[in-house]
C-alpha cells in the first residue's frame, strides 16, 4: 500500500509531503497507480523550482518520494502562494487517485507540521 502524508502548517499551507511504499495495484514496473502518484509528485516538486523559483528539500526514491518548501520567512509573497495552489493540486490529485481506486491501495493521512528538530511552524 501507499501512504501519501500531508504534513500542514497551523496555517493550513501543506509545508512537507511523503509519498511511501508501493500500491500493489499491478505488477512492480508497471503499476498505473504507483506511476500516477510519483508523475503527480515529481510535478510538483519540478514545478516548485521552474515556476515558483523555490529550491525545495526533496527525494526521489524508489517508493520514497519526500518534498519540503524552504524556509516561509524567506519567501516572496507569489512564491508563497505559487507554493500553495501546488502543494494544494498534489494533494487533490492524489485524492483522486485513492478515491477512484481505494484505500487498499492508497491511503492519505494529513498531519501538523513540525519541523526538522521538533520545533512547530
Amino acid at each position: 500500500m501507499m501512504m501519501i502524508k500531508l504534513s500542514r502548517t497551523a496555517s493550513g499551507l501543506i509545508r512537507r509531503f511523503t509519498v511511501t511504499g508501493h500500491a500493489g495495484y499491478g505488477p512492480y514496473g508497471s503499476d498505473i497507480l504507483c506511476a500516477g502518484v510519483s508523475a503527480i509528485a515529481q510535478t510538483v516538486i519540478g514545478s516548485l523550482q521552474d515556476l515558483a523559483g523555490l529550491d525545495p528539500d526533496y527525494v526521489l526514491a524508489d517508493g520514497d518520494i519526500r518534498c519540503e518548501l524552504p524556509d516561509l520567512a524567506r519567501l516572496q509573497p507569489h512564491q508563497l502562494e505559487t507554493a500553495r495552489i501546488l502543494m494544494e493540486s498534489m494533494a487533490v490529485g492524489c485524492r483522486q487517485i485513492a478515491n477512484s481506486y481505494g484505500t487498499s491501495y492508497i491511503q492519505i493521512k494529513e498531519v501538523r507540521y513540525h519541523q526538522k528538530g521538533g520545533a512547530r511552524a
